[in-house]
């Protein structure tokens, strides 16, 4: 049996999973792998046989998606190119974590398309949703990425076809310690915002992680740093808590460690705002900025305590089976 499985490439989270789902995979079947998408840091340890530019969403510098340049860095005419080209009608199987060039592919080929991803979870009725809604989100959501069949991820198993996240082994592998340190990824701020607003609190040590800059450097209490996978997963488990984005991967893994969490969901981007609903339900806080008006909430969760429990056993390899057998 043959396997295209598709991985959006915008930010890490995606390819963070595709790591140990592939060995998965190749436990049943010969697999490629297919990547679009301009905006992840990672790097797969695998032969990606198919690379589109896809559909990216581009960060912002304040907190938020920049539509602007997001649009342009789309064409139509490209998009409508690589769904032509994509050749999923070579495959018994194809699997999608919400990639949409094979989703599509799969679509106008008349190609069973299985959907293996976070959005999925996150857009399901039984998953919490915010109070406003944004219904150009939803849209986008609901059709970024069409698939047959749908499995999902979420923080929490609302619903027998959403599954826990799916953390790394080599996050597994960690031993969780507390140096003092608080870790800092907000890829939507620009380095100038983030120094402004973290050197309120000037008796913490902010270890912070930037898509806008190449070089470390220090000023007063903060620190930044490139991207850099390993040193980021190392710094969290070291840290004594989280603030980051309301994506996925990042609050699940900083979750299993047993850190102290804060996110802020972006502007602009649908799906943080349902990850925010759901991380508030089961007890992490949610702030909408970086804003003055949020010192408070921000000093109150520093001096704070406790933690959300989590328990996201290691079932990737019986997920992935269950799929295969149910499509094979």
């Amino acid at each position: 049996m043959k396997i295209l499985y598709a991985v959006q490439g915008t930010g890490n989270g995606h390819l963070c999973r595709a790591i140990d789902i592939i060995p998965c995979l190749r436990a049943f079947a010969e697999v490629d792998v297919l990547v679009s998408g301009i905006q992840a840091d990672i790097q797969l340890p695998f032969e990606v046989k198919y690379r589109y530019h896809g559909l990216s969403f581009i960060f912002g510098k304040t907190g938020g998606v920049d539509l602007w340049k997001t649009f342009m860095s789309s064409t139509v005419r490209k998009f409508v190119k690589e769904v032509n080209a994509v050749p999923v009608e070579q495959y018994d199987l194809v699997i999608n974590d919400f990639e949409p060039i094979s989703a599509w592919g799969s679509y106008f080929k008349e190609k069973p398309c299985i959907g293996l991803s976070h959005q999925i979870g996150a857009f399901d009725p039984a998953s919490p949703k915010p109070e406003e809604t944004d219904m150009l989100g939803k849209f986008i959501m609901k059709n970024y990425a069409p698939s047959t069949h749908s499995y999902g991820f979420h923080f929490k198993s609302y619903a027998p076809h959403i599954f826990t996240p799916v953390i790394r082994q080599s996050v597994r592998q960690l031993e969780p310690r507390d140096l003092g340190h608080y870790t800092v990824y907000l890829p939507s701020y620009d380095d100038a915002h983030l120094l402004k607003q973290l050197s309120k609190f000037p008796d913490v040590k902010w270890e912070v992680f930037s898509k806008h800059n190449k070089k470390p450097f220090k000023l007063k209490n903060v620190s930044i740093n490139p991207i850099n996978s390993d040193a980021f997963v190392q710094s969290m488990a070291d840290s004594s808590g989280v603030l980051c984005g309301a994506g996925f991967e990042t609050p699940a893994e900083a979750l299993h460690l047993g850190k102290k969490l804060l996110v802020i969901p972006m502007k602009n981007q649908y799906e943080q705002h349902l990850n925010a609903a759901s991380l508030e339900e089961i007890g992490v806080p949610v702030i909408k900025s970086l804003k003055k008006k949020y010192d408070l909430e921000i000093e109150s969760w520093l001096n704070a305590r406790s933690r959300v429990n989590v328990d996201y056993q290691d079932c990737t390899a019986d997920i992935v089976e269950k799929i295969i057998k149910n499509h094979s």
